[in-house]
C-alpha cells in the first residue's frame, strides 16, 4: 500500500519548513500568499490528505462561486471519472474559490429532472447537467435564466436558445466517425446497426444522423437497419444484441450511441463472437479497455473528461460574473478515439 504523505513530504514538495506548513495549515500566523500557494500547489501534486482544508486557509478571502453539476447513471464508469474530474477542475481554480455540488439523476424523466434542479438552484450560483431535450425542462432552465442561475449543457445539448452554453463533442463529428471505421474495417458490405439511449436525447440523435449519414454518401452499399432504444442501460443493451443477431445473423457490426455498451460487450462475449464483429462504442472506462483488448470491440470514441470538467467550471464563474450571454455558445471538444492498438 502506498504511504501516505507527510506533513514533512509537503514540507520539502513545496521548499518551506515544516513550520511554515502548520502555520498555513492551521492559520496561527500570517504567511507570505506567494508561500501559502506554493504549499497549496505541492500538496495537489503529492496527494496530501488535507489538501481541502489547505485550499480554504489560502483562498478564504477569495469570493467563493458554489457551481452544481447534474450528472446521469452513478453506477457508470464514465460519470464516476466526471465526477472526480469536476472536483479536480474547482481545486484548480485560483482566482476565486470554486465549490461545487455534484449530483446525479434518479430518473431521466422530465419531473425527475426538473426536482433535481430545483434542489441544487437553492444551493447554487450556476449548474451543468447532461439532460434529455423535454420542453418541461427547457421551461424550467428559462425561470433559472429568469431568476439569475446560468445552465449549461454538458454532452447532449437541451434548451436551445435558452441555455447559457453547450460543452461537449460535435456529436454529429463522432457519428460519422464512427461509421467511417466500421465502413473501412468491414471486409465486404453488409448489415449495420446502431443503439440509442433515447430519441430525447439530442447528442444521441445527432450521432444516429451522423452514422447514417456517412454510410448514405460515402458507403450506401452498407444496410443500415432500424435504430433501437436500449435507455442507456447494460441489461436492456445486452437483450437486444442478442436479438439483433438472433433476427440478423449476418450482421457486420453496430454502433452504440449513447450508454449501456457494457450490455453489448457481454452479448458478444456470450455468443463468442469477439473479434467478429465490428463494434464502435463511446467513452474509454475500464470496461471499455478490457474489451478493446481483446478485440471484443473496434474502437471506443472518448470524450476528455479533464478538459470538460475545466471548460464547464470557467464557463459557468464567467457566467455568474456577468449578465447572461445575449447569444448563447458552444464549445466542441476535440474526442480521442482508441483502438485494440493504442489502449
Amino acid at each position: 500500500m502506498t504511504r501516505r504523505p507527510t506533513i514533512a513530504d509537503l514540507a520539502r514538495a513545496s521548499g518551506v519548513s515544516v513550520a511554515t506548513v502548520d502555520r498555513v495549515l492551521n492559520g496561527r500566523h500570517p504567511v507570505r500568499e506567494e508561500t501559502a500557494r506554493r504549499v497549496y500547489d505541492a500538496a495537489k501534486a503529492i496527494g496530501y490528505h488535507a489538501v481541502g482544508l489547505l485550499r480554504q486557509r489560502v483562498f478564504e478571502d477569495l469570493p467563493q462561486f458554489r457551481l452544481g453539476f447534474l450528472l446521469q447513471k452513478p453506477e457508470q464508469s464514465f460519470y464516476k471519472a466526471l465526477a472526480k474530474e469536476i472536483e479536480n477542475a474547482a481545486l484548480a481554480v485560483t482566482h476565486v474559490r470554486a465549490v461545487p455540488q455534484v449530483d446525479f439523476v434518479a430518473s431521466s424523466t422530465p419531473q425527475g429532472i426538473i426536482e433535481k434542479l430545483k434542489a441544487m438552484a437553492a444551493r447554487n450560483q450556476a449548474i451543468a447537467l447532461v439532460s434529455p431535450d423535454y420542453p418541461a425542462v427547457t421551461a424550467a432552465v428559462e425561470d433559472l435564466r429568469d431568476r439569475g442561475i446560468p445552465v449549461v449543457a454538458l454532452l447532449s445539448d437541451f434548451a436551445a436558445g435558452v441555455r447559457e452554453a453547450y460543452v461537449g463533442l460535435n456529436n454529429q463529428k463522432v457519428g460519422r466517425t464512427a461509421a467511417w471505421m466500421i465502413a473501412k474495417a468491414a471486409k465486404r458490405p453488409g448489415k449495420v446497426a446502431a443503439f440509442v439511449g433515447s430519441h430525447r436525447f439530442h447528442g444521441h440523435e445527432l450521432r444516429e444522423i451522423g452514422f447514417r449519414s456517412y454510410f448514405r454518401e460515402n458507403a450506401p452499399e452498407f444496410e443500415v437497419l432500424d435504430t433501437m432504444v436500449n435507455l442507456d442501460t447494460p441489461e436492456i443493451t445486452h437483450e437486444a444484441t442478442l436479438d439483433l443477431l438472433q433476427r440478423h445473423p449476418d450482421v457486420l457490426g453496430f454502433y452504440v450511441c449513447g450508454g449501456g455498451m457494457e450490455g453489448a460487450i457481454s452479448a458478444i462475449r456470450e455468443e463468442r463472437l469477439e473479434g467478429k464483429l465490428l463494434v464502435v462504442v463511446n467513452e474509454l472506462t475500464p470496461e471499455s479497455r478490457t474489451a478493446l483488448a481483446d478485440e471484443t470491440l473496434l474502437m471506443a470514441i472518448s470524450t476528455p473528461a479533464s478538459a470538460l470538467a475545466r471548460e464547464s467550471v470557467n464557463l459557468m464563474i464567467g457566467a455568474i460574473d456577468r449578465e447572461a450571454a445575449s447569444v448563447p455558445g458552444q464549445t466542441f471538444l476535440p474526442f480521442d478515439i482508441y483502438t485494440p492498438e493504442n489502449i
